[in-house]
């Protein structure tokens, strides 16, 4: 069978880019069946590519799933509704040998593609255990099983009350979503492209009950969702689920019938709504004319890469322009014969900025591309631009995705600070996009006189979104709609890029002054991107909600982690290196653009310290229940991204919930100060 891989944003079986459908299967009263290949075979007609399990899959159903030309998503079972770090590591030390162990066991098998290493860790707990301590423990359990299976794919799957459980290490980002209104499930996956950063977007549960809602809304919603997740760029969905049978928390579940199929297998008309669903392709008529602008001064090395990208694009061939700005090296010369194609202009030194605009006077197209010769963009590229057109904006963009490293210094400069971010005023509105990956209207790139000839190297790009955004003009963002961006080969380079940047800066700061602090940093409304996905790190604020009772919770930050090491560059020397550029990027930057030098400032703390105590009690009761009780006894709900729930004469009082199976449970109770808390009962 054909290996799953990650594709940029996307899956890929072999040699075709997929968007991958799952269904989850079990697990079953009595355990796996004895004979699981008709539900298989019904599973691979319907159109999916794999399952989901929650649990290590038997040698015969992993033998089962290879006939039916099906993939495996393993499930790793472990304590992860308790306080697994209440005990140290002993609980995740557990959780890694018996991962590795069942890992081991089939790890030769063709049909096995991947695991979800967690599902779902409660909400209260992580905040109890501390968020960022309990990714730190994700992130060691993946590791574990990808020492053993390196070549599968291994992800955590969240739930939007942890949203900021993102492992670094993860191959994508999975999110459970039960929206049952189309509207808010689009917004939450334009959410979920900014949370995954540069990987891909898995929906890894969605369904609906058809007991409470009846089999025809289940069809129906089934359907626009699987329309809604391809349609908003996600690169995967996991159905929930394949039969009404069920069995969870020690005992069969009787009062809900989220199945494809009924407790006797009987097909429900969703399953056909999802077949036809899954068939459906977009309609790409509308999209407008692009002319595609590269720039390039001696770029002999690079050039051809970035064209040849452009030849494999989706669909009509654009207009391709590459000015050559006075290169010495044979560029405009390699472009003419082996590209003629291609429509080569040759202009003097002039800088980037204006060569730039001598392209797009040369250009026919209605919508102006931009992209620079150290990039390839991807086949879809202009596919996934088109939409933001007929949407309306006048501008747009996506992200810049570092290609993977092919060594140590590569690997530790893809991970440094300071690559060429998008910035983010709401989910689907830039305030700015690379000029790497920019397009824009003929209409409003020469409404606001196109680029500053000022800036030669650098700079440029934003001085052109702030522009556009002061004219009244608006910038859309495509998640999907990404190149490959090089950075440079080595440090060195790197930091004389970081140097540029900072000139460009200067000039930033003199052209526009009420845009930079008085420090000199620019003041971006919106939130910076770095590409690495959204997840707690250090001391994170995050938005709890009151009491943490919050359904949607997730980092209060204006600017996102950096993007981790890649795994097979992982050293000691490897991180000794990016902490010398992490401290010296920033620094070499203010230096070019102030002449001064300055430090990180430390973020903000919703830490409350070292707590007076703590106990625990076995109690049936909810932790909503208990927080009623104490709110009525005097006790007021803290701030939505405070570290503890309730408050009472300078006490504070953290309260979680240790689940078990049968409905059992403990709650977990930890104070600063010494105000009483009074609960009835035992």
């Amino acid at each position: 069978m054909e290996r799953l891989t990650v594709d940029g944003r996307f899956f890929r079986l072999g040699d075709e880019r997929v968007f991958l459908r799952l269904v989850t299967y079990g697990p079953f009263p009595g355990g796996w069946p004895e004979e699981s290949d008709g539900d298989l075979r019904r599973i691979a007609d319907a159109g999916f590519h794999g399952v989901r399990l929650y649990g290590w899959p038997s040698r015969a159903l992993l033998d089962a799933a290879g006939r039916a030309g099906l993939r495996v998503f393993a499930g790793h079972p472990w304590p992860q509704s308790r306080d697994f770090l209440g005990s140290g590591d002993s609980t995740l030390r557990e959780a890694r040998t018996s991962l590795a162990l069942a890992a081991a066991g089939c790890s030769d098998h063709a049909a096995m593609a991947g695991v979800f290493v967690a599902n779902e860790i409660p909400a209260d707990l992580v905040r109890w255990m501390g968020a960022a301590k309990v990714l730190r423990g994700v992130e060691s359990i993946i590791a574990a099983g990808r020492d053993v299976a390196p070549d599968w794919l291994w992800a955590y799957a969240s739930y939007p009350s942890t949203e900021y459980l993102e492992p670094a290490n993860a191959d994508f980002t999975a999110m459970n979503v039960y929206l049952e209104k189309e509207d808010d499930f689009r917004a939450y996956l334009g959410r979920l492209q900014h949370v995954a950063g540069d990987r891909p977007v898995m929906v890894s549960e969605f369904g609906l009950d058809s007991r409470r809602n009846g089999t025809a809304r289940q069809a129906e919603t089934l359907a626009w969702a699987a329309r809604a997740t391809r349609g908003e760029g996600a690169a995967g969905l996991a159905v929930y689920a394949w039969s009404d049978r069920w069995w969870n928390a020690g005992e069969a579940v009787t009062d809900w019938d989220f199945g494809l199929v009924d407790r006797e297998g009987r097909e429900k008309p969703a399953l056909a709504a999802l077949r036809d669903a899954f068939e459906e392709r977009p309609d790409a008529a509308g999209a407008p004319r692009f002319s595609v602008i590269v720039c390039c001064r001696d770029g002999r090395e690079r050039i051809g890469a970035c064209l040849t990208s452009l030849q494999r694009l989706h669909g009509s061939m654009p207009e391709v322009i590459v000015v050559d700005d006075g290169s010495s090296d044979g560029t405009g010369d390699l472009v003419r014969q082996e590209y003629p194609e291609v429509r080569l202009i040759r202009v003097e030194s002039v800088g980037l900025s204006a060569a730039r605009n001598a392209g797009a006077e040369a250009a026919s197209g209605e919508v102006l591309a931009f992209t620079d010769d150290d990039c390839e963009v991807d086949a879809d590229w202009l596919a996934e631009l088109a939409p933001l057109f007929a949407d309306g904006w006048d501008a747009g963009g996506g992200p810049n995705l570092p290609p993977p490293p092919d060594d140590l210094p590569a690997a530790v400069v893809t991970a440094a600070p300071g690559a060429a971010s998008h910035v983010m005023i709401d989910d689907a509105e830039a305030e700015h996009v690379p000029g790497c990956n920019l397009a824009v209207r003929r209409t409003a790139y020469f409404q606001i006189g196109g680029f500053d000839p000022v800036f030669r190297t650098a700079g440029d790009d934003v001085d052109f979104c702030w522009r556009l955004r002061d004219a009244g003009l608006r910038i859309g963002f495509a998640p999907n709609a990404f190149v490959w961006h090089h950075r440079r080969a080595c440090p060195v380079g790197y930091l004389r890029q970081q140097v540029g940047y900072g000139r460009a800066e200067r000039l930033l700061r003199l052209k526009h002054p009420g845009r930079f602090s008085p420090s000199g940093d620019a003041m971006w409304r919106g939130v910076i991107y770095s590409g690495a996905p959204v997840r707690a790190e250090g001391e994170p604020v995050i938005y709890h909600g009151p009491m943490g009772l919050a359904g949607y919770q997730g980092l209060v930050t204006r600017m996102q982690p950096l993007r981790p090491l890649d795994p097979r560059f992982d050293t000691p020397a490897a991180h000794l290196l990016l902490a010398m550029l992490g401290w010296l990027a920033p620094r070499v930057r203010a230096w070019a653009r102030t002449r001064r030098f300055r430090g990180p400032v430390p973020p903000p703390s919703s830490d409350p310290g070292v707590a007076d105590d703590e106990w625990s009690r076995d109690d049936d009761a909810s932790r909503e229940q208990v927080l009623r009780q104490l709110l009525s006894a005097g006790w007021h709900a803290a701030g939505s991204t405070d570290g503890w729930d309730l408050e009472k004469n300078g006490s504070r009082l953290l309260i979680a919930r240790e689940r078990f199976d049968h409905g059992k449970g403990r709650l977990l109770f930890r104070r600063w100060g010494k105000e009483p808390v009074d609960l009835a009962g035992p």
